[in-house]
């Protein structure tokens, strides 16, 4: 099969087609800008285009499908001819679905721990013995790419994202997936640039839950009251699974897990992690993994990149990035560490970097987030803001908006860095938050 990507550049569009690559289909793609890791693992593959930018000669009669990725605009040339073609084009998701219509789908939705959740099932089934197709948002240890497809597999696990298919499609991804096994972490308003409100935001995630299978399986957080009541209107047909945090103790930094009066020492950390641990086992439950097998997959899980990743430790500081970059996600994630460290200074330094967190409306959502910590910090670069085309943000607006009377907050990362090496590195942990990098900082030069 001759498959050629519109957009190959994307997080999600490379690994598919390092995904179809492998699995023997004859790939090309553009893009008008590609960037490292995407670069290099591309290359890897014999998959780089040879030139940035896109060009309609590559579209051909004799390719069998166009994938096209959510980067690319409905003026793009390439796309262009493939309409004047007639050539059948796929977004991401409808491809991904395509790809697994047979197979029997766990779809992991939510605003927050969908790549954490996903992760851990991943991880739980690999260690079971159990084959398994998949589409994840982060590259995980013991996996050679995040999107693996095959025609073996029974099942297919698909981290369920509800940002937009593509510039043809406005549906959400998630509504494509069509789940056998649905899983909902949390509602916490996000993408505000395609959901004006949140009421428009809960209503997909409404009709993610009516695209369950007939006599299929919810698996829902019962902490999350916006996420009970789409389970309470879900079908009567539905088997609804609720799920809470784990009983757990902290003793001398390590975290254990109590269930049915056996202890597991596992490697992350935190409510929402164990939460999503939950969650997680209740779906592996589903396709056969005991419990107990299911808990002591989970002691050798150092969880997913970027998602409290530890970047540097000594006996006294600890360098952590996360992807936290939503008022939920921020939140939870200065909660878990405070509750890991009780006895550290915490350092929080986040980046304002998405469309969402850069508007002035929604940045009122972020009121009391960072409380927990101990150290405040908020960077956001002016020219990020230029290029999506929003009104400018003063400093004082996101100061009042945080409402935290010790926030720091910086327009040059620099200033940050500096303030930042002011600070006695003793007991300390510091934790780096963005969906960014800070503009490309190196976290391990920061004490």
């Amino acid at each position: 099969m001759k498959v050629h990507f519109i957009a190959i550049g994307g997080s999600a569009m490379h690994n598919l087609a390092i995904a179809l690559k492998l699995k023997g289909y004859e790939v090309s793609g553009s893009d008008d800008e590609i960037f490292s890791p995407a670069k290099e693992r591309l290359e890897k593959y014999n998959i780089l285009p040879d030139n940035v930018g896109w060009d309609e000669k590559k579209i051909t009669k004799d390719l069998d499908a166009i994938i096209l990725g959510m980067h690319a605009k409905e003026d793009n040339p390439e796309l262009i001819k493939a309409k004047q073609l007639g050539l059948k084009i796929y977004s991401y998701p409808e491809f991904l679905y395509e790809m697994s219509k047979d197979k029997k789908r766990i779809v992991i939705g939510g605003s927050h721990g969908k790549t954490t959740t996903t992760a851990m099932i991943l991880h739980a089934m690999q260690h079971c013995g159990i084959e398994t197709d998949y589409m994840v948002g982060a590259l995980l240890e013991g996996f050679e790419v995040m999107v693996k497809m095959t025609e073996e597999a029974e099942y297919m696990v698909l981290e369920g994202d509800e940002y937009l298919t593509s510039t043809l499609d406005k549906r959400p991804k998630f509504h494509l997936y069509k789940p056998d096994i649905a899983i909902i972490t949390g509602i916490a308003w996000d993408h505000i640039n395609v959901f004006p409100t949140f009421e428009i935001y809960k209503e997909q995630f409404q009709i993610f839950a009516d695209k369950i299978e007939k006599n299929g399986t919810l698996i829902y957080c019962n902490e999350d009251e916006n996420v009970r009541r789409i389970a309470e209107n879900s079908r009567a047909d539905i088997e609804k699974l609720p799920y809470v945090a784990f009983d757990y103790k902290i003793e001398k930094g390590n975290t254990y897990i109590i269930y049915k009066g056996k202890e597991y020492l596992i490697q992350v950390f935190g409510k929402h992690n164990l939460m999503n641990m939950y969650a997680a086992m209740l779906a592996t439950e589903k396709v056969g993994i005991s419990n107990e097998d299911f808990l002591a997959s989970m002691q050798s899980f150092k969880g997913a990149s970027k998602r409290l990743e530890l970047v540097k430790k000594t006996d006294s500081v600890s360098v952590y990035k996360d992807f936290a970059h939503s008022p939920s996600k921020l939140k939870a994630t200065i909660e878990a560490v405070k509750d890991w460290f009780p006895n550290r200074k915490i350092v929080a330094c986040m980046e304002l970097h998405t469309f969402s967190s850069l508007t002035s409306e929604f940045l009122q959502q972020y009121k009391g987030t960072m409380d927990k910590a101990d150290v405040s910090m908020v960077y956001y670069n002016k020219h990020a803001i230029e290029l999506k085309r929003l009104p400018d943000l003063n400093k004082q607006d996101v100061y009042e908006a945080f409402n935290k009377q010790d926030l720091k907050v910086y327009t040059d990362v620099k200033d940050m860095l500096t303030d930042l090496h002011k600070i006695e590195m003793k007991d300390v942990c510091i934790l780096m938050m963005s969906s960014g990098n800070f503009d490309g900082i190196d976290l391990n030069n920061i004490f």
